[in-house]
């Protein structure tokens, strides 16, 4: 099967290089499946799964934030966060979405800069959560 090189890279250094067969990823603007021969395109990453295809075997992480860019078939994500689904402390996600939640339940009494930032603190730890459990596959 045709491949192309991936990095994955995090401000906590290399997440993944190497040959793959297929990078799936949610983007700003809706989910994007990048293929060897793709393209050059460049997007900013939103909140999601994803994909990694590699010798016929699919690894899933939660990605949070960033960029994805091909360039002459060589495709470089730079994430905010990059988790693989195996590596996710699902605990302190689980902390994470209650401590926002509270922060949300009392919204008449909070600024809308805390609320802004429980409504993301949420949203990261239902994306980590859903990738760690296999719900969004």
């Amino acid at each position: 099967m045709s491949t192309f090189h991936l990095q994955i890279v995090t401000p906590d250094g290399m997440s993944f290089e190497g040959q793959a067969e297929s990078l799936s990823v949610r983007t700003q603007d809706g989910g994007v499946t990048i293929l060897p021969g793709h393209i050059d395109y460049m997007a900013p990453l939103g909140m999601g799964p994803a994909k990694v295809k590699v010798d016929g075997k699919e690894r899933v992480a939660a990605c949070i934030g960033g960029m994805v860019a091909v360039t002459k078939g060589d495709v470089r994500l730079v994430a905010t966060t990059f988790e693989w689904a195996d590596e996710i402390d699902v605990d302190r996600a689980q902390r994470s979405e209650e401590k926002a939640r509270k922060v949300l339940d009392d919204r008449d009494r909070r600024s809308d800069k805390d609320i802004k930032l429980a409504e993301a603190r949420l949203k990261r730890s239902l994306v980590r959560q859903g990738v760690a459990s296999r719900k969004y596959f």
